[in-house]
C-alpha cells in the first residue's frame, strides 16, 4: 500500500497547514506576513536592489482600495490586504502560468482564501462587489508596478491592466525594501485593521 503524498507544509510558527484541506486554526498572520515578504512579484523580474514582494503589493492594494471606497469598513480593507494571502504557501504565479496550469490552481487558491478569511473574521467567500473592487485596486497596483519597476511602457500597461484613474495613484510609488521591514508593516497593518471596529 502506497502512502498518499504529503500535502502539508510546516510553518515557522510550528503550525502544519494542509494545503488540500486548510483550516483557519492552522493560519497565523506572522506566517502569512513572513511568507509574502519573501515572495517576489513578477517572478522577480523587476528593477532595483530588492525584489518587490507580495506583502508590499498587498499594502499598496489596500491603500488604493480605500481610496476608491472612502469610508469603507475596516473589515473590507482587511480583505483587500489579504487578497493574495494564499501566496504565502503557493507562491505568486504570473497570469500566463496560472492559465496554463488550469482550474486546479484556482481551486487550491480558493480553499486557502476561504480558510484565511474565516481565520480573520471575514466571510469565506467575499461579496461579489467587494471582490470586484479589490480586483480593480489590484489592477491599478499592477499597472503602477509594471510601469515603475517591471519594464513596461505606459501604452503596454494600459493595454494589459487598463489605464488607471490618476487620482488613485496620486502620491503613490513603488517601494523596494528589505523583507524584514515589509513583514513588520504588513503584520502591523493587519493587526490595526483587525482592531478597528467595522
Amino acid at each position: 500500500m502506497t502512502r498518499p503524498p504529503r500535502a502539508w507544509q510546516r510553518m515557522l510558527s510550528g503550525r502544519r497547514l494542509d494545503l488540500l484541506d486548510p483550516t483557519p486554526l492552522d493560519i497565523e498572520i506572522e506566517d502569512i506576513a513572513h511568507g509574502l515578504a519573501f515572495v517576489a512579484r513578477w517572478n522577480g523580474q523587476t528593477r532595483g536592489d530588492w525584489p518587490y514582494s507580495v506583502a508590499e503589493h498587498s499594502l499598496l492594494v489596500e491603500v488604493i482600495f480605500a481610496r476608491a471606497n472612502p469610508g469603507i469598513a475596516a473589515r473590507w480593507r482587511l480583505a483587500a490586504l489579504l487578497h493574495d494571502a494564499p501566496e504565502y504557501v503557493i507562491g505568486d504565479m504570473i497570469s500566463p502560468v496560472k492559465a496554463a496550469i488550469g482550474p486546479d490552481y484556482g481551486a487550491l487558491d480558493d480553499r486557502l482564501s476561504a480558510a484565511v478569511h474565516l481565520r480573520f473574521g471575514l466571510p469565506a467567500v467575499l461579496p461579489a462587489a467587494i471582490k470586484k473592487s479589490i480586483k480593480r485596486a489590484d489592477r491599478v497596483s499592477a499597472w503602477l508596478e509594471a510601469v515603475e519597476i517591471a519594464g513596461f511602457s505606459r501604452v503596454e500597461a494600459d493595454r494589459l491592466f487598463g489605464a488607471p484613474d490618476a487620482t488613485m495613484l496620486r502620491g503613490l510609488s513603488i517601494r523596494l525594501r528589505p523583507p524584514v521591514e515589509t513583514r513588520a508593516d504588513f503584520t502591523a497593518r493587519c493587526q490595526t485593521l483587525m482592531a478597528t471596529p467595522g
